[in-house]
């Protein structure tokens, strides 16, 4: 009849129900499932003298999975964790998710006071926590009211369960719970620097597509072994915890972070990977001849975290000869939002060339969805590697919101787009590159001055191991650049010299007014350096 539309074909109809019920939620549990069988006899995990196949790894989950459910653990219930890059730690990111349950990964650098905040906010009833920090929780153990069983991962106390002891009690069987994509996998806690720590809800489609997209950029293969420089609790290990799995690779587990105990493992362990934020790199590169001789050339790596110089690039790729990759995000996008993707054309450069390049923070992954850099009115800046913007994106990876906190949800999702604070440009061939965080832009006399450009002039001084800048007071100006520098070791160079450095390189209103040398730079857990410390003139020990 006309005007009358006609009725669905129902085999069609069939079909889509058909369809539909084939469809599987898209979780890293699955990268789980498919490990267990293609994977079941490869070397899984290194800790220390420990080393665990796949099966006897997912055996061990999925014995804390039956424990955590005999303590009253259920679906959507948050179990913390307070640890460092162990076996135990990296079992928490299978054996809470797959009942359904929440993880909930703490910086265990952090204060007691902090300790007690996250735990509280978030309504933890297990905290799973490791013997170097069981004093800290004992001390507020009496204010974590939702807290049912605290678990001592290795050593114990009086009143704590001990790990190894109640895994070896328990069958690796436990009652399995469906998980819809839209659940929530792990609430991952920002750094707090300026206020109370934010928690971060990332589901399991988030981690997913996250996982995804960084395996579409790099190849990975069941031959590459992957050490654990990076901590897992940061952005549950920028996914890593999953993404190895998902290729069968090998987890090894470094649970102190420093230049000598990398170098052994990449040696020992005949490492292929590892993630790092430019300060750690800058370690790396910079330890004693003696201490890298022997390393591994051709080893991948993944840096992020900060904006690395492309002097420290430089540096890693000639010294070294390892193949750096810099990816961006934040905790908030689970946490890739873009990749440095090396063109053909790229190759052909000269190092330097090609370094700088490689410092900029690149085009979207392929799952995370869409970024624009925008104005102040929400209007996309011009691609000219000039006009000042904020990084925003929406898409795949872009968290929950924040835990219990809609105000702060609300000022950080506007519009549906997530705003993130950073300060960048985009050039002509689309690469974005981040010039500050907005709150470390230097406004002087009118002038918008990024700090990441002086510090990555700085930083190809040859005296300069380390620097950092940040805005201070100035009677003319309003504020002025100021330098926070760490000489290399038998290296020598003076203030009116690293300025005349500066000043030939860029724009002399650029110039650091001041220029202070440091035996250290206060960081976080993750090496960002935290600016407001320097700003508040606690810098550590200045040299005079």
């Amino acid at each position: 009849m006309e005007g009358v539309s006609p009725l669905p074909n129902p085999t069609l109809v069939v079909q889509r129900k058909d369809w539909i019920a084939m469809e599987i939620s898209l979780t890293p549990m699955e990268f789980a499932r498919r490990a267990r069988g293609l994977y079941a006899n490869r070397e899984a995990v290194v800790d220390g003298d420990m080393r665990l196949t796949y099966a006897a790894f997912f055996e061990r989950c999925d014995r804390w999975s039956a424990a955590l459910q005999s303590m009253g653990v259920t679906k959507g219930d948050r179990v913390a964790y307070i640890a460092p890059n162990t076996h135990a730690h990296l079992e928490a990111y299978y054996a809470v998710p797959q009942i359904g349950a929440v993880l909930v990964p703490i910086n265990y650098r952090l204060l007691a006071d902090d300790f007690d905040y996250i735990i509280n906010h978030c309504g933890a009833k297990v905290v799973c926590v490791h013997s170097d920090y069981i004093e800290a929780v004992q001390g507020i153990r009496q204010k974590l009211k939702t807290v049912d069983h605290f678990v001592a991962l290795e050593g114990a106390g009086a009143g704590w369960i001990n790990y190894e002891t109640t895994l070896a009690k328990h069958q690796p069987e436990f009652d399995k719970t469906d998980i819809a994509e839209g659940d929530l996998l792990t609430i991952n806690y920002t750094s707090g620097t300026t206020a109370r720590p934010k928690g971060v809800m990332i589901t399991h489609r988030n981690a997913y597509l996250n996982a995804l997209g960084t395996l579409a950029h790099h190849h990975m293969t069941p031959a590459d072994r992957y050490l654990w420089t990076l901590p897992m609790f940061h952005a549950n290990g920028w996914t890593f915890t999953w993404i190895n799995t998902a290729r069968g690779m090998t987890h090894v587990c470094l649970r102190r972070v420093e230049p000598g105990a990398i170098y052994q493992a990449l040696k020992d362990e005949r490492i292929t990977m590892f993630c790092a934020a430019p300060t750690v790199l800058i370690g790396i590169a910079n330890a004693p001849a003696a201490m890298r001789a022997g390393a591994p050339r051709g080893i991948r790596l993944f840096t992020a975290g900060a904006p690395p110089a492309a002097a420290t690039i430089e540096l890693i790729e000639r010294e070294l000869g390892w193949e750096l990759t810099h990816v961006y995000g934040l905790t908030e996008t689970s946490p890739f939002i873009t990749i440095c993707e090396q063109l053909p054309e790229h190759q052909t450069l000269p190092l330097q060339d090609r370094a700088q390049i490689k410092a900029r923070q690149g085009v979207e992954l392929i799952s995370s969805g869409e970024l624009k850099v925008v104005d102040e009115h929400g209007n996309e800046v011009p691609h000219d590697g000039e006009t000042l913007g904020e990084i925003t994106v929406r898409g795949n990876v872009v968290m929950k919101g924040y835990y219990n906190d809609p105000e702060a949800t609300n000022a950080a999702i506007r519009n549906n787009w997530f705003y993130s604070g950073d300060a960048a440009v985009v050039h002509p061939d689309g690469y974005a590159e981040i010039r500050d965080r907005f709150k470390d832009v230097i406004i002087s006399g009118g002038e918008n001055i990024s700090s990441v450009e002086i510090e990555g002039c700085l930083l190809r001084h040859p005296a300069v191991q380390e620097a950092a800048v940040v805005g201070m007071p100035h009677e003319r100006w309003g504020e002025s650049p100021h330098a926070f520098v760490i000489l290399r070791q038998g290296a020598k160079a003076t203030e009116d010299e690293l300025k005349l450095h500066v000043r030939n390189a860029i724009a002399h209103f650029k110039m650091p007014q001041r220029i202070s040398f440091v035996d250290e730079l206060p960081k976080t857990a993750t090496g960002k350096v935290q600016k407001f410390v320097l700003r508040a003139g606690k810098a550590g020990i200045v040299r005079q």
